[in-house]
């Protein structure tokens, strides 16, 4: 897990004129020209305000006094602050994004952030939940929707997609109905990067959504929800803190698991793909991985996995 950005460590109110004005203009390139989730840009804002304070410290005032000295001495410091090895790469990389963009624009001369190197970050994956376990929660959130509530129904569509598809909990509440092909049994993803993607699901979350879409939908549906799939109690389209809050609820109910969100729930259908034999490309373009490397993280999982089973099971283990 990356640390976030620690509250007034870089305040965009303590950075003189100029690096402010740079800050809104880079956060305008963000969000309009590269098209980042609001996630996305908080983060690079986040590093780049942080690095741009560093300077200013150092009696910097203009960006082209902006070098490879400083860029390094300013991961220097995150790490002295403790900050783990996963986060400073990200800042890393947050400050060659940063110089490159300063470099195509004019603001200086030289990219000075190319030669930045950065820790190798250790990437660990959350706990995942067995085949049963997912079940359980699968049958424990069906057996509270048996009341017939619009919520339950929701409740377990969204339950079904998210471990049916592997998608993530901003895509999920992204979908409109328009997305999901009931014929076909698919739902097309707009992921990260605005790409799109087509991924399949199975009978059960067909059952679930069809549920959903004409019991459920249309009592909680108000002339504010669009064509958002999901919706909140208030008939418009659901929030991911929603989404959270319900996984982790629902986690609660199945003894013995560990305690999981979305994107938990991700990582489980990943896992559970491989272990059923799927190969990596394919759970690349199911999960709208850009590089194959972080699909393989899973293959460590499925081995530890294994590797127990054998340990419990093998007389000889």
């Amino acid at each position: 897990m990356t640390e976030p950005n620690t509250p007034g460590e870089a305040a965009d109110d303590t950075l003189p004129e100029g690096f402010a004005r740079l800050l809104a203009d880079y956060e305008r390139h963000l969000r309009a020209e590269r098209d980042l989730t609001p996630h996305s840009v908080r983060a690079y804002l986040g590093d780049v305000a942080s690095l741009l304070d560093h300077a200013t410290r150092l009696g910097m005032v203009d960006v082209a006094g902006l070098d490879l000295r400083t860029l390094r001495s300013w991961l220097a410091k995150q790490q002295t602050m403790g900050r783990s090895r996963t986060t400073i790469a990200r800042r890393a990389t947050a400050a060659r994004v940063f110089t490159a963009w300063l470099a195509r624009t004019g603001r200086t001369t030289t990219d000075v952030g190319s030669a930045l190197g950065s820790p190798r970050s250790h990437r660990t994956l959350p706990p995942v939940l067995r085949v049963d376990e997912a079940d359980h929660l699968i049958r424990a959130a069906t057996a509270l929707a048996d009341d017939g509530s619009a919520i339950g129904q929701r409740d377990v569509a969204m339950l079904e997609l998210l471990y049916a598809t592997g998608v993530r909990v901003g895509e999920l509440v992204g979908l409109d109905v328009d997305d999901v092909d009931r014929d076909r049994n698919v739902v097309r993803v707009l992921g990260k990067g605005r790409k799109e993607r087509t991924v399949p699901f199975g009978a059960p979350a067909a059952a679930a959504l069809d549920t959903w879409l004409t019991r459920g939908r249309p009592r909680l549906a108000t002339d504010a929800a669009g064509g958002a799939l999901f919706l909140g109690a208030r008939g418009r389209r659901i929030d991911p803190r929603t989404v959270r809050t319900l996984v982790h609820r629902r986690i609660a109910d199945v003894p013995g698991a560990p305690d999981i969100g979305p994107h938990g729930l991700r990582h489980t259908a990943a896992t559970h793909l491989l272990e059923g034999g799927a190969d990596l490309r394919s759970v690349q373009e199911l999960l709208g991985h850009a590089s194959l490397a972080t699909t393989q993280l899973y293959t460590h999982v499925s081995t530890d996995r294994l590797r127990r089973a054998y340990q419990q099971a093998h007389p000889r283990a």
